[in-house]
Formats: C-alpha cells, sequence, structure tokens
C-alpha cells in the first residue's frame, strides 16, 4: 500500500470537522494565508474558485490604513466581493491604540474577520516593533487584542497569527503561551500558528510537533497550522499528526490554485488529481490578468503580474525555459505572447517543484 493509499482516509477523517471561526462558518479546513505583496482580490478569487473555504488579504500596516484616503487608486487595498467571502483583513502595527483604529477600517471594509499579525519575522519589520517582535512582550502584545477586540464590532471575530516564539529559549516558550492564553482569555476566536521560530525566519523545518503540543494544551480552542504546506498531502498530514483543525497555505498556494481542489478531492478519499495540464494553466493566467487589470488598471498590471507568472510557470512542463520570460512582462501584449509562444498547445502539467518555494527578498509569506 503506497503512502498517498495510506493518507486517504486520514484526508476524509480530517475535513469531517467542519472549520469555524467564532460565528462564521468556514467548512472544509485548507484555507489561503495572508500573503505580503501576493494575497490581493484576484489571486483570493482564483483560490476560492479552485476550493479554498476561506482566506486573508495580504497584511497591512495599521499606520497606513488610518491614512488611507478614499481614491480610485487606493480601491485595491480594501477590495473585497461578495463571491469570495468568507475573507479575512490582516493587520500589523506596534501602537495599540493606532492598530484598533486600523482594525476599525478593516471591519468596515466588509472583511469578515480581522487577524491579527504577530508573526512576521522580516527585519525591518522586528526592528519598527512590528509583528513578530510583539511576541517579545507580552502586555504590549495583550494590549493590542484587547483594545481590536474592543474596537471591532462583536459579530466580526478577531483572531491572532504567531509563531512559536522569538527563539527557542524557555522564556520565549513562556511569553508565547502567556500571549496566546491571555489572547483567548480577551476574546479571540482562533489562532494560526507556524511551527518555525521568528529569529529561524525560513530556514530549517517548520516544527509541526509544536502544534501537536498546542493543541493538546488547547483543546477546545480552533488552532490553525501553518508551515511546510506545499502540496495537498502536506495539508492532511499536518491535520492529522497534530490535530489542529485546519491549515494555511502559504507559499504553497502562490501561483498554484489547484493545491486546493486536490486536497478537496483527497477528503473526498478520491486520488490525488493530476498536475493543471497546460490549457487548464492558460485559461487561470487569462483570468488573473483580467481580474488584476479590472482592480488595478491596465497601466499597473504588467508589473504586478511578473512575479504571479514566475510562479505560475512552474506547472509548465518546461518550467526553466518559460519561467524566465514572464520576467520580462510588462503590459498584455507581453503576457499574451508568452501564452501564445508557451500554452497553445496542450500537454499535461507538472506539479511545483520544491525549488520554487524558496523566499525571495523581505516577505511575511508564511
Amino acid at each position: 500500500m503506497s503512502d498517498l493509499q495510506v493518507l486517504i482516509p486520514n484526508a476524509a477523517e480530517s475535513s469531517s470537522r467542519p472549520l469555524r471561526i467564532g460565528n462564521v462558518h468556514i467548512g472544509f479546513p485548507v484555507v489561503q494565508a495572508a500573503l505580503s505583496g501576493y494575497s490581493d482580490w484576484p489571486m483570493r478569487w482564483i483560490a476560492r474558485q479552485h476550493g479554498a473555504s476561506y482566506s486573508l488579504c495580504e497584511v497591512m500596516l495599521d499606520q497606513f490604513l488610518v491614512q488611507l484616503k478614499d481614491r480610485a487608486k487606493n480601491k485595491h487595498f480594501l477590495f473585497n466581493s461578495e463571491d469570495e467571502k468568507p475573507v479575512a483583513g490582516q493587520l500589523m502595527g506596534a501602537e495599540p491604540e493606532q492598530f484598533a483604529e486600523g482594525a476599525k477600517r478593516l471591519a468596515a471594509a466588509g472583511f469578515d474577520v480581522i487577524d491579527i499579525n504577530f508573526g512576521c519575522p522580516v527585519k525591518k519589520v522586528l526592528g519598527r516593533c512590528r509583528g513578530g517582535f510583539h511576541l517579545s512582550q507580552p502586555d504590549v502584545a495583550l494590549e493590542i487584542v484587547s483594545r481590536t477586540r474592543e474596537m471591532v464590532p462583536s459579530h466580526i471575530p478577531v483572531t491572532v497569527k504567531m509563531r512559536r516564539g522569538i527563539d527557542d529559549s524557555n522564556q520565549s516558550r513562556d511569553q508565547f503561551f502567556e500571549i496566546l492564553r491571555g489572547a483567548f482569555d480577551r476574546g479571540i476566536a482562533a489562532a494560526t500558528v507556524h511551527g518555525r521560530t521568528v529569529v529561524q525566519r525560513y530556514r530549517g523545518p517548520s516544527r509541526w510537533e509544536f502544534l501537536a503540543d498546542l493543541k493538546r494544551e488547547f483543546p477546545q480552542q480552533t488552532i490553525l497550522g501553518s508551515g511546510d504546506l506545499f502540496t495537498a498531502e502536506d495539508c492532511f498530514r499536518m491535520m492529522s499528526e497534530t490535530g489542529v483543525d485546519g491549515v494555511t497555505v502559504a507559499r504553497g498556494a502562490i501561483g498554484n490554485p489547484w493545491i486546493f481542489e486536490q486536497a478537496r478531492a483527497l477528503a473526498r478519499g478520491e486520488e490525488l488529481p493530476p498536475p493543471p495540464s497546460v490549457f487548464r494553466q492558460r485559461e487561470v493566467l487569462v483570468k488573473h490578468w483580467e481580474l488584476a487589470a479590472q482592480l488595478y488598471g491596465s497601466a499597473r498590471t504588467g508589473p504586478l503580474m511578473r512575479k504571479f507568472g514566475i510562479k505560475y510557470s512552474a506547472s509548465h512542463p518546461q518550467f526553466e525555459q518559460v519561467r524566465p520570460e514572464f520576467t520580462k512582462i510588462r503590459c498584455w501584449e507581453d503576457w499574451k505572447s508568452v501564452l501564445d509562444r508557451w500554452y497553445s498547445q496542450d500537454q499535461p502539467g507538472v506539479y511545483p517543484p520544491p525549488e520554487v518555494h524558496r523566499v525571495q527578498g523581505s516577505s511575511c509569506n508564511e
């Protein structure tokens, strides 16, 4: 019996417990994470169409939100649509009072859940006392939770995103549990926990055993797991090994919305679907461009779509040749030229190779 055949019953069992975040029904427990620079409305909409039951927008700074003007050129920051719901707005900042005001802005924009980011490991974020830095100061972190919960309307759940601590010291572990326990006491509806520390960033494996410890410590609370989820099988293996209530797919979903439909197939007890064919990839590439042009305007779409094209190319059987073509994108004509050259003849696709998940640049993509 293959590993996959052993896994499928676990997948069906894990997905039989519908996920809820407070009063928000999510259902299928494999969701799309907040992805800095990526999880805008077009990406979230496409993920939803391919089986993601819930997604989070890219993290936004409280200071930026408070000062954001209601202008056409800014509409993409807070844009969400009825056909992608439920969707969460994620927030990051330093000062509790300003943080709460930013959360109020997200709630007013129509996001169904407000997520507090205590996990970003990027150096410039930590240097400004944001993101994962708060794991070193429980008092400030819990004041942020309290003020946010008080500011956001009671029918909108508030959640937190954390790493397992600043580092692997006993003090860091104690601070993590102080924050998480205090956050649940102050009314958060769920927590998403990444199995790496802040100082670890993306080096080394995500420690899933910590998530298992966490679920044993908080058996009645909603805990979602994050870290090293690059295939549909990974998602169910994490739920099976740790007991978490759901998983958030981050880097594994960039340019790969098919991971969600693959996960749903496993949950139904079916075999893992094959990678999307080249023609199926082309359909999504066209649709993603159309949605981006609708949101940003045609003049801004080209440069924004380069990074997505690069990630999508990982499913193409000639990945090494296709990837460089997307780095040159400036306009729709460039995009169409790549599609006409590389996506005009149908053939089987491939699963993205592991190296495409490497983190490049400064990003909170977890």
